[in-house]
């Protein structure tokens, strides 16, 4: 498998020659001349011609980087904006090509049969590893159906599912390492689920209980967890690109053989920070895996509507880094991708980005109707043509390590054990009321003690005007202990 954008070095010749040696003067003595009484005779000039020799400017952020220069009659521009580009006398506007789009690459068909014979992937020593991702896969979009009828009848109150992406979210996960930092969206229900997030920790997030690691003060599926690497996911679109760039270069500088990862919609790329990201991780070089979900629409706004040109593969192109498009309803070629970019990031020292294709067929959250934007019987036409947990099923089948009755059992049981963690936590208290000041800063500020002390004297002198009943602790959780 090859990478759509392969790596490209500039074009400037290495020398060992000193900076005076570079640019000689005339008519006065160099720097070099007046500080040794020995100088070594320069090295022979290159002869003038037209052909450059490939090096790179710079080595992504380490500090070495050699100045670019244009030779006399050289055929073409080398000049550090574009370092390689051949003069022509025909005038001509670059434009995209439809017909010359990016490929988009596959491990198997629509009915799990292998189409790249190539792919170098040893599936019976992955046996267990592709009943994990199914498993995954499956347990996801069953929460999705709880989760949701949960929202509609106001139990918790907002929710996004997963439904037709969860073949992106559990193949990238099948790939990565422990030790990889991921920096999610909100459609990566299955990079947790196949990470080792307990269903328990998952409604412990969506109904905001006391055993919830962010304490109450994030809106539901804004999972996270300092124990697997995930950070916490965010509201505002492609905030977390900028920080996965900053964190791969972290990464690269203290030697740790792992990357960044980060998720994001094709809608986030229209952010200014998905620009900022990739920019800053291709000039500094940082390890950092890019996946975009492209699933047709940004909320009600379709992706033709949305922007031009060749999808978003296109613009990792044009920001020099190494980029893919995949298939993402093919578990099986997102996993070779996911780690075969992660191999480039860690060894190479540098960014890679992958655009995964796969139809959102569920609304974009409980806030919204896609049927006010788009007819019903497209949404319909899509989960019959498609799904990635219909083609891993029948990749299974095919092997016969799968059939009717264990799929069966395996359904039954995840919703068993899914309603059986949704009713304990629905039934468990809130936060204590000290964690509206805690995690704030590293120590409570004195504006905080007294604010704090304030609340204690309300409730001393009216506690009967609040239901404390709900919140652990009660009127004894106000306060944080000094």
């Amino acid at each position: 498998m090859s990478f759509a954008a392969p790596f490209r070095r500039s074009l400037i010749p290495r020398t060992t020659r000193t900076i005076a040696s570079r640019y000689p003067c005339s008519k006065r003595r160099c720097f070099a001349s007046v500080t040794s009484s020995t100088t070594t005779p320069e090295a022979p000039r290159e002869p003038e011609g037209t052909r450059e020799v490939p090096m790179t400017v710079g080595d992504g952020g380490s500090g070495t980087v050699r100045p670019v220069r244009q030779r006399h009659g050289s055929d073409r521009l080398v000049f550090p904006g574009a370092v390689n580009s051949k003069f022509t006398n025909r005038l001509q506007f670059r434009m995209s090509d439809p017909n010359e789009a990016i490929e988009t690459y596959r491990v198997m068909d629509t009915e799990g049969q292998i189409v790249d014979e190539t792919h170098g992937l040893d599936f019976e020593g992955l046996k267990e590893q592709t009943l994990k991702m199914y498993k995954s896969m499956v347990t996801i979009s069953i929460m999705d159906q709880i989760m949701y009828d949960s929202q509609r009848q106001g139990r918790i109150s907002f929710y996004i599912v997963n439904a037709g992406e969860e073949g992106i979210a559990v193949g990238s996960a099948a790939a990565l390492s422990e030790q990889d930092v991921i920096y999610a969206q909100y459609r990566e229900a299955g990079v947790l689920m196949y990470r080792g997030y307990t269903l328990e920790e998952f409604m412990a997030q969506c109904f905001s209980n006391k055993n919830d690691d962010g304490k109450g003060k994030n809106m539901p599926i804004h999972y996270g967890s300092r124990r697997l690497n995930f950070h916490p996911i965010s509201s505002p679109l492609a905030t977390q690109l900028p920080h996965a760039a900053g964190a791969g270069y972290a990464l690269k500088l203290e030697g740790t053989p792992a990357c960044a990862v980060t998720y994001f919609g094709e809608g986030a790329a229209s952010e200014g920070d998905f620009h900022a990201a990739l920019n800053i991780a291709a000039t500094r070089g940082c390890p950092t895996v890019f996946i975009c979900r492209n699933n047709g629409y940004a909320i009600s706004t379709p992706t033709l509507e949305q922007y031009k040109g060749d999808g978003i593969a296109s613009r990792g192109v044009g920001y020099g880094i190494d980029t893919i498009r995949v298939d993402g309803n093919d578990a099986w070629a997102v996993y070779k991708v996911t780690k075969e970019a992660r191999e480039i990031a860690i060894a190479q020292k540098k960014p890679v980005l992958i655009e995964a294709m796969s139809y959102r067929v569920s609304h974009h959250s409980t806030s919204d109707d896609s049927f006010a934007y788009r007819a019903r019987v497209e949404v319909e036409d899509w989960k019959r043509r498609d799904n990635p947990i219909t083609r891993m099923r029948k990749f299974m089948e095919l092997r016969n390590w799968w059939d009717q009755d264990k799929d069966t059992q395996l359904r039954t049981q995840a919703r068993k054990d899914l309603l059986k963690a949704f009713n304990a936590a629905e039934r468990e208290k809130k936060p204590a009321i000290s964690n509206l000041w805690e995690d704030v800063y590293d120590k409570p500020t004195k504006d905080q003690w007294a604010q704090m002390e304030e609340m204690k004297d309300i409730l001393d002198r009216y506690g009967e005007e609040y239901d404390l009943d709900m919140y652990d602790g009660g009127k004894g959780g106000v306060v944080i202990k000094k």
